[in-house]
């Protein structure tokens, strides 16, 4: 399964988007930490590899210079434990 295959089957984790090919896959991987359930982000992490995932979330989870963040505290807390542990 590609992450297109992946995130098209998923729409409810992206709706504000109609063109799902367009998304990269850090788009791919924030909304699915953020909207997806615990079958959601076991698939992306066998698709993409749980490194990579861990490397995305912490990219996307460290405030820009704009002072940007995406993920709610309770997933950016979740996910820096988990990632800490099995990345």
């Amino acid at each position: 399964m590609t992450m297109q295959e992946f995130i098209k089957k998923r729409k409810h984790l992206i709706w504000w988007v109609k063109d799902y090919a367009a998304l990269d896959e850090a788009a791919i991987v924030e909304a699915t930490l953020n909207y997806g359930n615990w079958d959601d982000v076991q698939t992306l992490i066998k698709i993409m590899g749980r490194r990579k995932v861990a490397r995305i979330f912490k990219q996307r989870a460290r405030p820009s210079h704009m002072g940007r963040q995406n993920f709610s505290p309770k997933i950016k807390h979740f996910f820096k434990l988990y990632f800490a542990k099995h990345a």
